[in-house]
């Protein structure tokens, strides 16, 4: 092995370290007490290394978004892949999706609520986050409706699973209703 090779296995290694780090601390503490003060004492590292790999706590948590889309995306397809039709696949994509939202919240947060610097939408965004929207592409396509654009209604599926996950994490929406409510989803994107 090269020396250039070792270096670079390492600082990816450093990466992968901050970027758990700062998930771990997320999750246990929320996003406030994530800074690069705090992520260099818990990785025992010095706050110049972490800056030598991101440029700040945005950075950081953009780098932490497209890790949970990669795991959004592995989670969203398992349960498309493991239902016996689009109805199915469909009610199936929406609970995992929402309770992925529910089980990760300070995660959730920084893929879809917090500002970060990803391009979402566009050809520049990272591949993790078109494999996200991928799957739900997935399962929303096969129900749309001649001359309807299914890139668009699958941004409303979400759009409706995100507004959810949301209103019911901030105690607006009561979680006894849930399951009713994705039902009455996928009845109405289904037609029945």
């Amino acid at each position: 092995m090269t020396i250039q090779t070792r270096r670079e296995r390492e600082r990816a290694e450093r990466e992968r370290l901050i970027v758990t780090a700062a998930r771990e601390l997320a999750e246990a503490e929320g996003w406030d007490a994530v800074t690069t003060r705090r992520l260099a004492a818990e990785i025992e590292y010095s706050q110049p290394v972490l800056y030598s790999h991101f440029k700040g706590k945005n950075a950081i948590m953009a780098a932490v978004a497209v890790q949970g889309c990669a795991d959004l995306a592995a989670e969203l397809r398992q349960a498309r892949t493991a239902a016996p039709g689009t109805r199915e696949a469909l009610m199936t994509v929406a609970q995992t999706y929402t309770s992925f939202a529910r089980r990760r919240p300070a995660l959730y947060d920084a893929m879809f609520t917090h500002l970060v610097d990803l391009p979402f939408a566009t050809e520049d965004a990272p591949a993790p986050l078109k494999e996200a929207f991928g799957e739900l592409l997935a399962v929303v396509a096969p129900i749309t409706a001649e001359g309807e654009d299914p890139g668009l209604l699958t941004e409303t599926f979400w759009a409706a699973l995100h507004g959810l996950a949301t209103l019911m994490r901030s105690g607006r929406l009561p979680q006894s209703a849930h399951e009713e409510r994705l039902a009455l989803l996928i009845g109405h994107f289904t037609g029945g």
